[in-house]
């Protein structure tokens, strides 16, 4: 057995991986961070339109403070948020941008004069003050009072992770790319590490640790179509998951973003809108204002998806041989800004549909994007369940995002969840003592070891695991996309039943030796299967309508019976389906539950009182 042994080992070398890993490095502590592709190509790194801080720089974003950025997030999250996490957000968030340029971070500069910005398609000239020259600029975003995401044109993403990667190394941070975590070390009540598998060799690791942290970003790839890397299909959570003790947090918040491009999936930031891009019909049609004339195209992104998807409901959508969409359109914001603040775009549009948006309208439909969903865990990043185990980024249900997170708000996250997290996980290792069991080491090795052969010998069975995987595919997307009901969620949850029981059985066509991409689909697929069926159980239990939960059976926002926190566990390997258990959303109100002011939809107070009378079959 080969065994690597560190104080901090960091499952995932994104954004919020590196984060924590750079605050336990600067504080002596050794680092290994696990990545399942060299850690620039972390799917952080394509993260394109900016990061939320009330800076309060721009004259668009003048009169923010933390207080109006508080009232943002929890308005978008649709009063699901953890408002105490939420007020450590904002008030860190500020702290973690300008920090961010102390390390490299190449933010867009406000320039002072006369600019000319554009809101809904049409130009207005704003003057910025010759005393914010050169402070960081920001753009707007959906769901928000004032202009705060924080931006390096359309590649933030990509500027901030590299930046990070690069204090990461200074600080003696170490990377082993091309690994797999496929299971904790545990004894049920302290995390010790993880068995991993070289993505390389096929060669399974022990990795021993005193602190361990899931930071693997999110599992949208469980769906079919998503904005997500093919990386993003819920490894980690899974391993949290089979422990049995660990929850997933709210796994029926699932969020699709109003742009996915058509036929690809691939995400055009919302700068797009943010910078004055407005979504047209089959007629070329602007028709958001007619839903929320007040944000229209930067209403929220559950309120924008579900708009543009009751538009085209009503066959006003453009007829496609990959089905109906509608239409982006930023060409007049012109060549000169299309070139700079958002030619990742550009770039896309013309690899990837062999359109030029300066001059071309882009295809876009409503895709799968980002999970609230994720391991559970308190304000401090410690997850529910496991000593010694953290969770921060979207892998984690810190929460901050509720039932819909803001655009912006996610990038931004990672690395104040990182900074955040990583002093308390500093504070962990300074004060315990961690006995790494061998006993459990051992077992955990050879568990998977015999998981491996039995999947290649077919002991269980033959199941074809990309059959398996389709089939998922399937039910999810009727039962749990943007609209939701009893009916479609109880056939998917069957669905999803008979698909795990056959997933229990699944075997390999090929040898399994190396770097084999069947096995790791293979070693996986049971636990997406359990990933796929908390969603949608969680989705029909919630008898409600909250942020991107939608049920079109149930569309009031019941405060009453549903102001809460879904954790969902599996309990045994043998479970049929996840036992839900609920908590409160927030510990207090520091903003009572009221109107969004986007999106409608009627609110069930939680001083209404319950309906009497026999209940119907």
């Amino acid at each position: 057995m080969q065994i690597f042994q560190t104080d901090l080992l960091c499952i995932g070398a994104g954004l919020a991986g590196e984060r924590v890993a750079i605050e336990a490095a600067g504080s002596g502590f050794s680092v290994v961070c696990l990545s399942l592709v060299p850690a620039r190509r972390s799917h952080s790194s394509a993260a394109q339109g900016g990061m939320q801080a009330a800076l309060g720089n721009s004259a668009m974003g003048e009169g923010d403070c933390p207080d109006v950025h508080f009232a943002d997030t929890v308005k978008g999250s649709d009063w699901g948020c953890d408002q105490e996490v939420a007020r450590i957000f904002v008030e860190n968030a500020p702290i973690a941008m300008r920090q961010m340029a102390f390390w490299g971070v190449p933010w867009n500069r406000v320039v002072p004069g006369e600019q000319t910005y554009y809101k809904g398609g049409k130009p207005f000239t704003a003057v910025e003050k010759k005393e914010n020259e050169g402070l960081i600029h920001s753009r707007s975003f959906g769901g928000t009072a004032k202009w705060r995401t924080c931006y390096t044109s359309d590649g933030t993403g990509h500027s901030v992770l590299f930046a990070l990667d690069n204090v990461a190394a200074q600080r003696g941070v170490q990377v082993h790319d091309k690994t797999e975590v496929i299971s904790l070390i545990h004894d049920g009540e302290s995390c010790m590490g993880a068995i991993v598998r070289c993505l390389k060799t096929g060669e399974l690791r022990a990795y021993l640790a005193r602190a361990t942290l899931i930071a693997s970003g999110g599992f949208g790839r469980i769906y079919r179509a998503s904005t997500n890397a093919v990386i993003n299909d819920g490894g980690a959570h899974i391993a949290a998951l089979d422990t049995g003790v660990v929850p997933i947090g709210n796994p029926e918040a699932i969020q699709f973003h109003p742009t996915g491009i058509v036929p690809s999936d691939i995400l055009v930031t919302e700068g797009c809108r943010g910078d004055g891009g407005t979504l047209l019909d089959v007629n070329q049609y602007r028709f958001m204002p007619d839903y929320e004339p007040e944000k229209a195209e930067l209403a929220s992104r559950d309120v924008v998806s579900r708009r543009m998807t009751e538009h085209m409901r009503k066959g006003l959508g453009v007829k496609s041989a990959y089905g109906d969409h509608l239409w982006l359109d930023i060409r007049h914001l012109g060549a000169h800004h299309i070139n700079t603040n958002l030619r990742e775009v550009k770039e896309i549009c013309e690899n990837f549909l062999g359109v030029d948006p300066i001059s071309q309208l882009i295809p876009v439909r409503p895709t799968q994007h980002y999970c609230m969903a994720g391991v559970r865990t308190n304000k401090d990043g410690a997850v529910y369940g496991l000593k010694g185990l953290f969770s921060a980024g979207e892998a984690a249900c810190w929460d901050m995002h509720g039932f819909n997170r803001l655009g912006g708000n996610s990038l931004s996250e990672t690395v104040v969840a990182g900074m955040v997290v990583g002093a308390k996980v500093v504070e962990y290792l300074k004060g315990d003592d961690t006995t790494i069991k061998m006993s459990a080491v051992r077992d955990a090795y050879a568990k998977q070891q015999q998981r491996i052969r039995d999947l290649i010998s077919g002991t269980h069975g033959r199941e074809n695991v990309f059959a398996l995987r389709e089939a998922m595919h399937d039910a999810l997307i009727k039962g749990a996309g943007i609209f939701r009901n009893g009916q479609d969620l109880t056939a998917a949850v069957e669905s999803l039943k008979e698909t795990l029981a056959r997933a229990r059985r699944a075997g390999l066509a090929s040898n399994g030796v190396g770097a084999n991409p069947e096995l790791a689909l293979a070693l996986k697929i049971e636990g997406m299967v359990k990933l796929a069926l908390c969603v949608t159980q969680g989705a029909l239990m919630r008898t409600e309508s909250r942020g991107a939960h939608t049920r079109e059976d149930y569309p009031d926002r019941n405060d009453r019976d549903w102001l809460n926190r879904t954790l969902a566990y599996w309990v045994k390997d043998g479970d049929d389906l996840p036992t839900l258990r609920y908590e409160a959303a927030t510990p207090s109100f520091e903003l009572p539950p009221g109107e969004r002011g986007y999106g409608g939809g009627k609110i069930i107070p939680m001083d209404t009182p319950p309906k009497t009378g026999k209940k119907s079959a």
